[in-house]
Parts: C-alpha cells; sequence; structure tokens
C-alpha cells in the first residue's frame, strides 16, 4: 500500500495549495492548542470548511491538540474537542497525556495520534499508546530506520508516521524550554521564539581571572542550529521499515515551499526517485540538508553557520485562472514583457516554460512591465495552466564585469561568454534574466537570455566565436587565449562545467 503524503497547512489557502499538489492528508491547527500559534491557524468556521473540502476530495485532515496543557486549559479543551469530533476530524493529534484521557472520554468517536512531542521511542511505549486507545503514533525524530522496523513488528496494528522534510529542533523530539526560559514564550504552548537559530558565545574562566572566548572552528558559533531534514532518497526504505504516513514539516513556511515540497514528494511517491526531482528542493529557502539519524548516530546536524540557502528560483506569480489561450496571474515579483518562466504545476505542465506576451493589466490596458504587488496581470497562454500554478524564474546572481567587457555589452554587444567553474550559471535557460555590474562604478545592466551555445572547452568557443563578440576588448585578446585560459581552468574543470556563450539582450528600465 502506497504511503500517505502528510503536509502542513497554516491557513485555509495553503490547505488548498497542498492539497492540489498532491497530499493526501494535511495537519492543521485551530486558534489555540497548537503549537504553532504564529501561524494563521483556523478559526471554527474555517475549520468546518477545511473539513468539507478535503472530504469532498478523499482527502483526510488532522486537528493538532498537542500543546502540554495546564489546568486552566480543561474547560476550552473539551469543547473544542466536541467541535472537532461533530465536524468528523478525521484524527486529533495529542502529546499530553491528560488531553488524550479527556479526547477517549469525551469524543470516544474522533481517532487520536500521539504527536511527535511525546516522544515515542521503543516499542513498549508505542503499544502502550495502542493499548490505551490512540491509532496512530508520529514516531520521534531521534529514531533510525531499524528502531522504526522494530516497532512495526512488535506494534504491527498501530499506525507509524515519521517526518520526512523540513527544520528540525534541536531538542528532543521538540520539548524544549530554552524559548521560555529566555523569552517566557514557551515552544510547548505554541509560541516558540526559536533561540536555537541564534549564534551564542561561550566563555570560561581563565587563569589569572581572566576570561576566554570559546569557539567554534570557522563555520561558525551556531552551536543548537539544526540542519533540514531530507529523506527525499529513502522513501522507500522508510516505507518499507513500516511508516505509513510521511510528514513535511512546516505550517509556518511559504505557499511556494509548500507547492514545491509536496509537489517533489507526490512524484517520487508515484514515479520514483530521481535526481531531478529532488534537485527541485534546491530552489526552496532551506539550511543544509541532513538525513539525521535514520540511519544511527549521527553528530554532523547541526548547521554551524548558521546560513539558509536562498534557494534557486524567485516566485514570480501563482496563477489564478487560465483558459481560451489567456492566463490571468497574481504577481509576487517583478517581470516584464518577453520574460521567459518556467511551470511549477501538478500537471504534465511542470517544467515546461511560458512566454510573457500581449501582457495586460486588471484593467485590460496594455502593459511592458509588471510592477504592482500582489496586482493581477492576464497574458496570451498557449499552456493548459490551472489555479495554484506557480510561474518562477531561476535564480542568476549578479555578475560582475571589468569596465571594458561592460561597455562592449551596454554599446549593444550580443553575446557574452561565461567563464568556467561556476556551477550557479550552469542553470542559465533561454528567457532567463542577466543582471550585469560593472566592477568600478557599480552600475547595473539587465539583460535577457535570447540563445546560449555550450561549449566543452573555451579553445572550442575561441575557434567559433571571435571574441569582440563575447565582451572582450581588442586589448584583451591576447590574454584570452586558449593557453591562457588553461592555465587558468584545469582540464577536469573544463570537462565538468564546460564554457557557455549567451545570447543577450538588453533590457530597457
Amino acid at each position: 500500500m502506497k504511503p500517505e503524503l502528510l503536509a502542513p497547512a497554516g491557513s485555509l489557502s495553503k490547505l488548498k495549495l497542498a492539497f492540489y499538489y498532491g497530499a493526501d492528508a494535511v495537519y492543521l491547527g485551530g486558534k489555540s492548542f497548537s503549537l504553532r500559534n504564529s501561524a494563521e491557524n483556523f478559526t471554527d468556521n474555517e475549520l468546518a470548511e477545511a473539513i468539507s473540502y478535503a472530504h469532498v476530495r478523499g482527502r483526510r485532515i488532522y486537528a493538532a491538540v498537542n500543546i502540554f496543557a495546564r489546568n486552566d486549559d480543561f474547560r476550552q479543551l473539551q469543547a473544542h474537542l466536541g467541535l472537532l469530533a461533530d465536524l468528523h476530524a478525521d484524527a486529533v493529534l495529542v502529546s499530553d497525556p491528560g488531553v488524550f484521557r479527556l479526547a477517549r472520554r469525551t469524543t470516544p468517536s474522533l481517532p487520536v495520534h500521539i504527536s511527535t512531542q511525546a516522544n515515542t521511542l521503543n516499542a513498549e511505549a508505542a503499544r502502550f499508546w495502542y493499548e490505551q486507545g490512540a491509532s496512530r503514533v508520529v514516531l520521534a525524530r531521534e529514531l533510525s530506520l531499524a528502531e522504526i522496523a522494530e516497532i512495526h513488528a512488535a506494534v504491527p496494528d498501530l499506525e507509524l508516521e515519521a517526518f520526512i522534510h523540513g527544520a528540525m529542533c534541536i531538542s528532543y523530539s521538540g520539548r524544549c524550554y530554552l524559548s521560555d526560559y529566555l523569552n517566557g514564550r514557551s515552544s510547548n504552548r505554541g509560541v516558540c521564539a526559536q533561540p536555537c537559530r541564534n549564534a551564542y558565545e561561550i566563555r570560561t574562566m581563565g587563569e589569572g581571572g581572566e576570561w576566554l572566548r570559546c569557539e567554534e572552528d570557522g563555520k561558525g558559533t551556531y552551536l543548537l542550529n539544526s540542519k533540514d531534514l531530507n529523506m527525499s532518497a529513502h522513501l522507500e526504505a522508510l516505507r518499507a521499515a513500516g511508516v505509513c504516513s510521511m510528514k513535511i514539516e512546516g505550517r509556518m513556511k511559504s505557499e511556494y515551499y509548500l507547492a514545491t515540497v509536496v509537489n517533489t514528494y507526490r512524484r517520487i511517491l508515484d514515479m520514483g526517485y530521481s535526481d531531478a526531482l529532488v534537485a527541485e528542493l534546491e530552489t526552496i529557502t532551506h539550511r543544509e540538508y541532513t538525513t539525521a539519524y535514520a540511519f544511527g548516530r549521527n553528530a554532523d546536524t547541526v548547521c554551524a553557520d548558521g546560513s539558509q540557502h536562498c534557494g534557486t528560483c524567485d516566485v514570480i506569480a501563482i496563477v489564478r485562472e487560465c483558459g481560451q489561450g489567456i492566463a490571468r496571474v497574481e504577481m509576487r515579483s517583478r517581470f516584464y514583457e518577453g520574460d521567459v518562466l518556467e511551470i511549477l504545476s501538478p500537471s504534465g505542465e511542470f517544467g515546461g516554460r511560458v512566454e510573457i506576451t500581449n501582457m495586460r493589466d486588471a484593467e485590460g490596458a496594455p502593459c511592458r512591465d509588471a510592477k504592482l504587488v500582489q496586482g493581477l496581470y492576464s497574458f496570451d497562454c498557449p499552456k493548459t495552466l490551472h489555479a495554484g500554478d506557480i510561474l518562477r524564474r531561476r535564480r542568476v546572481h549578479e555578475m560582475g564585469l571589468h569596465p571594458a567587457p561592460f561597455a562592449k555589452i551596454k554599446a549593444g554587444s550580443k553575446t557574452v561568454e561565461m567563464r568556467l567553474c561556476d556551477e550557479k550559471r550552469r542553470a542559465i535557460r533561454k528567457g532567463d534574466i542577466l543582471v550585469f555590474t560593472e566592477e568600478e562604478s557599480g552600475e547595473k545592466l539587465r539583460a535577457r537570455v535570447l540563445g546560449l551555445t555550450r561549449f566543452a572547452s573555451f579553445e572550442e568557443l575561441y575557434r567559433c566565436i571571435p571574441l569582440t563578440a563575447c565582451g572582450y576588448a581588442e586589448e584583451q585578446l591576447s590574454e584570452a587565449s586558449p593557453s591562457d585560459m588553461g592555465a587558468f581552468y584545469s582540464p577536469e574543470e573544463e570537462r565538468r562545467w564546460g564554457v557557455l556563450a549567451i545570447e543577450i539582450e538588453a533590457i530597457e528600465e
């Protein structure tokens, strides 16, 4: 049986997006009692709409009620559980034994899932929850695949859920007191300030009473900052270990993050692992990836430099409707007439590209520059797009140029040679936007890629295209000979990266 793909839903719009991109179920929270109070979350009316929306489509809703409750919470908790039962939520997600007991006593028809906050680490704990009436346990993230398999063998009728992607808490199964201690905001009641993501300094008293600073190596001093989980290459191993529900973290993440991650894992589950699909997970903002403890003890789970990869794509627009050859979109980042954008979609159009032609604003007036934030724009579209599809642009970092080649491009040179050993520039495609910066003055020039030719070596480029057409000044030609380039770039780098000659046109602002 194919595992369930379980996605986060921080709002009603994200819930609909998660289902559109292929989630079998979502987990969400009401305005109280879940561990993500900073998410939009759901009013009672929105909960009713969400559950109805899911059930009509054969999907499932799991409601998080996973705070560690205090005495004063229980009157409202009972009413909230009753509401979820009346709305026919598919399960309630709890971590507190008192909340579990209340749910089983007052709403016996409501299935109960045990949250990862309960840190279920062994078969005896799993059996305990099963014997009390839990239908599923969300396993602690500290478990290995071998330990998961042992739990499944010991309690085969208990459903096992495990995280497969997203941010991880540095503390044991998320049971952290650091935020409460430093900020008075309890992570166990949904208001974590995430102090683990900050840099810290440790000092010790040396001889003579001098304070000595203890530092990590050159990576930094982010001692508590965990890497992000990525199990995309190991879904079959998780299934074989007994995991029936594969869970994505991120109720507070963006719509683009949600769409990309759900789309990627849906396709891997349906079609199998591929490098091309997993590369999608590089297009979103994330910390360095890890498989955490899936394969045993792993000391390398801290993101020591505190950095986040900003992703390789910019979200340009969200499709609102498409028909009769016209797409109507809501702008997210500025785009222009003539831009060629990439399609993110659960449909067969995924990975395709569409050129922006005959663009019009919300009033139907022709325009060349979509610059109104969240403004509505339309354009001719031969593709079959649907509401919820996302148009994006592969991000290309600014490229510094010496004054002479910058001047030639500014003067109308149509071709530029892309140097070796820059992996980011391998991803350039027709229609992408490049930003050149003159290194002395800081002046910028935007250009659109009209075409590109790949060469195996600089010598091949040297033979095929006049270097004066590639942004080189006459006085630079002696420095751009194949022998000089060969001295700078190793043969191994040439074979690995190749050389690009890119045809461009300047874009007028």
